[in-house]
């Protein structure tokens, strides 16, 4: 039987994994995959690795001189891969699509909880402090969110909003002619939403798309919320649109520093980054810990791809789902 070596596994990774495998033996390892564990995966046939591990040029060659095959990344996400050095030389393969209503639920979530501050009421009936003072939102009725990429989940989110009875306006590089939707420009969109919703990769073009220019063109009062890729969002940007008011709250799920701290329980630690713990204390911000993914389906359905990605490969060498340096991925 092949061996398959899993950095960066968690409980519930081994849970929904374990549930369907009957082909490999699986070593799974907590840590993550750096150039400094890279070698804990000498023996193995195949890796499995998550979107806080690291696949640069030294881990990619590293893990072909120990005769490693096929690298299946259990995430849509492939930022964190270098494709250029393991073009011709080493397989990868991912999970396209698990779950867009997760992390499209979860987006609505986060804007749900920052309107009617969710999170405000709960500590304070814990307390049996049950003053409304503060706590007053607005009706989602007829207001205009802004969807940021219109993919699989921005699709799906769209859907919602428009079940709440909101007007939905979109952008997107690459326009999709079956969808019923106004697309408009990046100004435009930055301008009239009351909610910005991102949905895009991260990519060169989508670097840091919200900075301090694209903030100080969005409607004064706006919620922006992302459960994308940090990287897309200046954080140092957002901090400054959230002291200036322009921006009335942010619900973030993802962090563009987050490699070494989301998916752990750092309560004991003290925190070094700055930034982080700038927007951890501000009363108008909500972070969760890149878990927009996380319900009972998503983790099935990133098993099974995962696991039938490996399979087709090592039964007759087909590559599912591959991502690579030239392919339209």
């Amino acid at each position: 039987m092949k061996k398959i070596t899993f950095f960066d596994t968690k409980p519930y990774d081994i849970h929904s994994f374990d549930a369907l495998n009957k082909n490999f033996i699986i070593n799974y390892l907590p840590e993550k995959l750096t150039r400094q564990t890279v070698y804990l995966a000498k023996g193995s046939d195949a890796i499995c690795v998550f979107v806080n591990d690291t696949i640069d040029s030294f881990v990619i060659d590293k893990l072909i001189e120990m005769g490693v095959k096929l690298i299946a990344l259990r995430s849509a996400g492939f930022n964190h891969v270098d494709l250029k050095t393991a073009s011709n030389k080493l397989p990868i393969v991912r999970v396209p699509a698990y779950s867009p209503y997760a992390v499209a639920e979860h987006a609505m979530a986060l804007l749900l909880t920052l309107n009617r501050k969710i999170h405000k009421a709960y500590a304070r009936t814990k307390e049996f402090n049950f003053s409304l003072n503060g706590l007053m939102g607005f009706d989602f009725y007829n207001k205009t969110i802004g969807i940021l990429g219109t993919g699989r989940i921005g699709q799906i989110l769209i859907k919602i909003a428009k079940g709440f009875g909101m007007n939905v306006i979109a952008y997107d590089l690459y326009q999709n002619p079956n969808l019923d939707i106004q697309y408009v420009t990046l100004d435009d969109l930055l301008s009239k939403s009351d909610m910005i919703s991102v949905h895009l990769p991260l990519t060169e073009q989508t670097k840091h798309l919200i900075n301090d220019e694209t903030i100080n063109k969005m409607k004064k009062g706006v919620y922006l919320v992302n459960t994308s890729r940090g990287g897309v969002i200046n954080t140092e940007a957002l901090i400054r649109g959230l002291k200036n008011e322009i921006i009335k709250g942010a619900g973030l799920d993802v962090y563009e520093e987050e490699t070494n701290l989301f998916f752990e329980d750092m309560s004991d630690t003290i925190i070094q980054d700055d930034i982080l713990s700038i927007l951890v204390n501000m009363p108008n911000v909500i972070l969760t810990s890149h878990q927009a993914f996380l319900t009972e389906e998503a983790l099935s359905n990133i098993a099974k791809t995962t696991l039938s990605n490996i399979e087709s490969f090592f039964k007759d060498g087909t590559i599912n789902n591959e991502v690579c340096y030239l392919c339209k991925n």
